[in-house]
């Protein structure tokens, strides 16, 4: 497996302690950055913490959708460091249910974790990466911001709002040492996936045309190329990585 080269650099993944977030930093940590992951879950960040032992590891715990959060942990955390890669991947899916019969707190929900969370952590984070001329950003979207899910229109319009987001940011941002990209990829073999009923898993596995899930580590080899030096290039564009369900 391809090793990339992220030393000396400070990386925040949001919804680090599980899941897709969880296994980039453990890549990240072994590409030589320093890690700090954020989540709502406090005890499932300090069995991380102690799982991992990794002195370039540490964590806070923040819930996305609240600025005040956010704006307070990167002022600590910039007092002591720079903040080169951030991973916007916290996210919910809620429950599969038809438009007319969501509750409008879940949808509400929904849509602040999904999509204030990543407006949220780019506001707080972006100066302080355009005073440094240096950033990576990966907003971690999903084919349902570009195809739409039945009976999960909330998490649909949460990931396409995401992925406008990321467009604009990123040509704000396109004459500085900034790259701000989204990934789309399919459903993969992670927690979020219970969140889900068994029909709706199957329904989103029988729209892949390579006829499986998406492996954690083919997700983390596109994260990586995308948080690295490598992509000097990639700004405001949408990475793909859903089996052939979605090719544009």
């Amino acid at each position: 497996m391809h090793k990339f080269d992220l030393k000396n650099r400070t990386a925040i993944i949001t919804g680090g302690a599980q899941g897709f977030g969880l296994d980039i930093a453990r890549r990240f940590l072994d590409s030589g950055a320093k890690v700090i992951i954020w989540d709502l879950d406090e005890n499932l960040l300090k069995k991380v913490n102690d799982e991992i032992k990794n002195i370039d590891l540490s964590y806070f715990k923040v819930d996305v959708s609240n600025f005040g959060m956010v704006k307070e942990t990167v002022e600590k955390i910039t007092k002591n460091s720079n903040i080169d890669i951030l991973i916007n991947n916290a996210g919910i899916t809620g429950p599969t249910l038809p438009l007319w019969e969501y509750d409008v707190s879940e949808w509400n929900n929904i849509i602040n974790v999904n999509l204030i969370g990543t407006f949220n952590c780019c506001k707080a984070i972006v100066p302080s990466m355009m005073k440094n001329n240096y950033g990576r950003i990966v907003n971690v979207t999903s084919v349902a911001g570009k195809d739409g899910n039945a009976n999960a229109s909330a998490y649909s319009s949460a990931k396409a709002g995401a992925i406008g987001l990321t467009k604009s940011l990123g040509k704000e941002l396109a004459d500085k040492n900034i790259a701000v990209n989204a990934v789309t990829p399919a459903g993969a073999k992670t927690r979020i996936l219970d969140q889900m009923s068994k029909e709706h898993v199957q329904r989103m596995l029988s729209k892949v045309p390579r006829g499986r899930f998406l492996e954690l580590s083919e997700f983390t080899s596109l994260i990586c190329w995308l948080s690295s030096e490598e992509n000097s290039f990639s700004t405001a564009a949408v990475f793909d990585i859903s089996g052939g369900r979605s090719t544009y």
